[in-house]
């Protein structure tokens, strides 16, 4: 599904039923969800010892939960375990108070997405804002379809994206570019992926990986680790079910022992459970974890 662009206009609304599952949700993280309430495996528990890779979560799998509350959301996430996410829109919340939810329920947040008009619109504040929240990558999330018409809007963001890179180098942070299928399919007998690879600086750019659009397009990840070595620090774990729509990570199709048997290769420094659409969050972002917690250990 597209990239769900509105969430950074700050405004989503929720039906009754969403809102009162919502605040079941909150009732069970109000009252201090907790490892020792929701069972994990031996394996669950060692790979989030420090050091090591640890799972984490993007918040857009649960961007109805963060309209609602964000606070209560990120207490529940962190009930289930995770220790770090990845923000997908800050639902109002200045960078100040992101912080200090972050720090009172034990929270990171290593990387953030950050749409293109935002970015070129101001770069600086969203720079600003990131270092107070404590951001190390900025990601381009997804492409309008108004922006990737033709191979030469390609080329002309691989431009822009040098130039962003090297201001978010200069303020300490890097910046990544995520994919979703599109950006495999040629257009004018080239390929748009191949575009941000080769007309960027590989320092300047590097991409975070969402393993699923990559094996919806048809390729395989592992032939990106063995073409650019260290350029893929941050993935996107998402799984597919048998008709090619999404699944929980685990409860899918995806092979992902030897996708992550290359992470060395790849150059991973996070990795984050991500389902666009879900019928039961909480379910979803507890089986994310243990499945994620058990490919990193």
């Amino acid at each position: 599904m597209p990239y769900d662009h509105s969430i950074f206009k700050q405004k989503p609304e929720l039906l009754d039923q969403q809102r009162r599952k919502f605040l079941k949700l909150s009732a069970l993280s109000l009252a201090g969800l907790s490892l020792a309430s929701l069972p994990l495996s031996a394996e669950t528990k060692v790979a989030t010892t420090p050091a090591k890779v640890v799972p984490g979560l993007q918040l857009y799998t649960l961007r109805d939960l963060m309209s609602q509350s964000v606070a209560d959301t990120l207490k529940l996430v962190a009930g289930v375990g995770y220790t770090q996410v990845e923000f997908a829109g800050y639902y109002d919340q200045s960078a100040t108070q992101l912080k200090k939810i972050m720090d009172s329920e034990g929270l990171s947040a290593p990387s953030a997405h950050v749409p293109l008009d935002v970015m070129q619109k101001d770069l600086d504040k969203v720079i600003e804002q990131a270092l107070v929240v404590g951001h190390k990558y900025l990601v381009l999330p997804y492409l309008m379809d108004t922006d990737r018409k033709t191979i030469d809007q390609y080329k002309a963001l691989a431009a822009f994206l040098n130039k962003a890179g090297e201001k978010i180098q200069a303020a300490g942070m890097q910046l990544t570019y995520h994919n979703h299928d599109f950006e495999f399919f040629k257009l004018s007998g080239e390929v748009p992926y191949e575009v941000l690879l080769n007309e960027t600086d590989a320092k300047l750019v590097q991409m975070e990986l969402d393993l699923y659009w990559v094996v919806k397009a048809g390729l395989n990840p592992l032939d990106l680790f063995a073409r650019q070595p260290g350029r893929f620090p941050l993935w996107h774990v998402k799984d597919m079910d048998k008709a090619g729509g999404f699944a929980d990570v685990g409860k899918g199709v995806i092979d992902f022992k030897p996708i992550f048997a290359k992470a060395k290769q790849a150059g991973l420094k996070h990795a984050f459970v991500e389902r666009d659409q879900t019928d039961n969050r909480v379910e979803t972002i507890r089986q994310g974890f243990s499945a994620l917690s058990t490919l990193l250990a």
